[in-house]
């Protein structure tokens, strides 16, 4: 579980919480149960979701949601380590030693990499392969996010289109005195739901997954270069010279540590 995205949600919802029960107690909380606010901001966000993306990508969202929501980063300073110990058995081993060591391997990008390495493919092959993979990686995880700032952008107009409907239905009974409480309610409820789940969720949760596009692809470019290095068969010193050049000092420790 990702502590700094939970953290933010609930932080966020704790103090719209406080900040009502602050200003009036319990009986606060009445004017949000409004329903017909909630349909009209989060069942039109849905619709127009479906409207804008095919089916399989809509249903797609839960898998995103669990990237948002989970860390799951891969720890560099291993990938490098593993290619420096990978850089010195096949230097004097060969290459074909390395076989039992890449299906232990839990990285199946690193572990398709390396045993083109293992097959003989050459670097032209090799990169233009795992640079394809990569392109099509980057263009799923865009989908992902771009579904997310959707969201995040349809919530908050239909928090309006809430509020334009309450104020038409609340002017058209303005005859009826009781009425006009409950409609105005119904305005500014719809503002605040679409407003808060758009500003509050969605939209950071599309900038998160563009956050960890970004980390997953700088890693997948290390175990490119890797890979390539590899091949050519460079020295296990060259390897690690290399490959560190990508790391921030404290991982560089941690390599330096392992040795």
């Amino acid at each position: 579980m990702d502590i700094a995205t939970l953290l933010g949600i609930v932080l966020g919802l704790g103090l719209v919480i406080v900040s009502i029960m602050l200003g009036e107690g319990v009986a606060g909380f009445k004017p949000f149960l409004n329903y017909e606010a909630a349909l009209i901001v989060l069942g039109g966000t849905i619709c127009a979701i479906f409207v804008n993306y095919p089916m399989s990508q809509v249903f797609g969202l839960f898998k995103v949601l669990k990237k948002v929501l989970t860390t799951g980063g891969e720890d560099t300073s291993e990938i490098v380590t593993t290619f420096v110990n990978f850089a010195k058995k096949g230097r004097t081993e060969g290459f074909l030693a390395l076989e039992g060591d890449v299906k232990s391997l839990k990285n199946d990008f690193l572990k398709r990499g390396v045993q083109l390495v293992i097959d003989g493919s050459d670097q032209e092959f090799i990169r233009n392969m795992m640079e394809t993979e990569v392109g099509f990686i980057e263009e799923r995880h865009k989908v992902g996010a771009e579904i997310f700032n959707s969201l995040g952008t349809y919530s908050p107009a239909f928090g309006i289109i809430g509020t334009v409907l309450g104020m038409v239905l609340m002017l058209n009974s303005i005859s009826n005195v009781e009425e006009v409480p409950r409609r105005m309610a119904l305005c500014l409820a719809a503002a605040f739901f679409g407003l808060g789940s758009g500003y509050m969720l969605f939209l950071p949760m599309a900038g998160k997954l563009r956050r960890r596009s970004e980390e997953e692809i700088f890693v997948k470019q290390i175990t490119i270069r890797g890979v390539l290095l590899l091949q050519s068969g460079v020295s296990p010193s060259i390897m690690e010279a290399n490959l560190k050049a990508y790391l921030e000092p404290s991982k560089r420790a941690l390599i330096r540590k392992s040795e």
